[in-house]
């Protein structure tokens, strides 16, 4: 069965390239504008991974992040957090919160196919915590550095 990637982000054209890489790759897209639009997409829609833009207006991407937390069929779904925020203090931020990844914009949008397999193939091993673990730990790297 293809995977069901939900992409929550304001700019059509960020939309566009996610749609067209991750279905080259034989993966359903589901899309939505806007945070509001985005929750209400996961909860009919139970996609298998979230791509989630930061800086929307509205609803941001944290308080996508928390609403879907706080909903008990919607907590497990792993959220990659896909933004210009670029600062260490934000990627730590997404991760603390409980985003599982971090890219950040621009990004090459033929990693993405990659990126969303690896996480599903973990995720499904139970390695969901060692994922965001290791985010943790490079970003300590770089801070340290």
């Amino acid at each position: 069965m293809a995977a069901k990637v939900l992409v929550i982000d304001d700019e059509a054209p960020i939309r566009l390239l996610c749609r067209v890489n991750l279905e080259a790759e034989g993966m359903e897209v589901v899309e939505a504008k806007d945070g509001t639009a985005g929750v209400e997409l996961a909860r009919s829609e139970r996609p298998d991974v979230i791509l989630l833009d930061v800086m929307m207006p509205g609803m941001d991407g944290w308080e996508v992040l928390q609403t879907l937390q706080a909903d008990e069929g919607l907590n497990e779904i792993p959220i990659v957090f896909l933004t210009a925020r670029a600062e260490l203090r934000d990627r730590a931020q997404g991760l603390e919160l409980g985003g599982i990844d971090y890219v950040t914009k621009p990004f090459n949008p033929v990693e993405l196919a990659p990126l969303v397999h690896g996480i599903l193939e973990r995720v499904k091993r139970g390695e969901r915590e060692e994922i965001r673990q290791e985010r943790i730990a490079a970003l300590r790297d770089l801070l340290v550095e």
